[in-house]
């Protein structure tokens, strides 16, 4: 089991930034990426970025350029920088934790609200 608390929401001007925090903690055994999705209301969820245990990304055409994903292992946690924040980056944001074998664990999520 990983249990993951997301931090780091709010509300923020168009063209403003960002830092998310994700806090995972238990068992790791097999996890082999972490990420950030987001659901917009009335919309599916949808991969905003992942990062495997190697170190490769993987980002949403949306957010190339705006965002970065990072990890640091020796602390448990996962962070998503995004600069210049679109009124279409509102949206609920949520830590993923993919198991090879389970699946996936997710957070509860924060929101962040872009003003236009």
């Amino acid at each position: 089991q990983v249990q993951l608390v997301e931090s780091g929401g709010g509300l923020v001007q168009t063209g403003g930034s960002l830092r998310l925090s994700c806090a995972a903690s238990g068992s790791f055994f097999r996890v082999n990426a972490m990420g950030w999705y987001r659901q917009a209301p009335g919309k599916q969820r949808e991969l905003v970025a992942t990062m495997t245990n190697g170190g490769s990304t993987n980002y949403a055409d949306s957010v190339k350029g705006r965002f970065t994903i990072s990890r640091d292992n020796m602390k448990n946690m996962v962070y998503l920088q995004m600069n210049s924040l679109k009124p279409e980056d509102t949206a609920v944001y949520y830590c993923n934790a993919h198991n090879m074998d389970w699946g996936d664990y997710w957070g509860k999520g924060t929101l962040v609200t872009v003003s236009s």
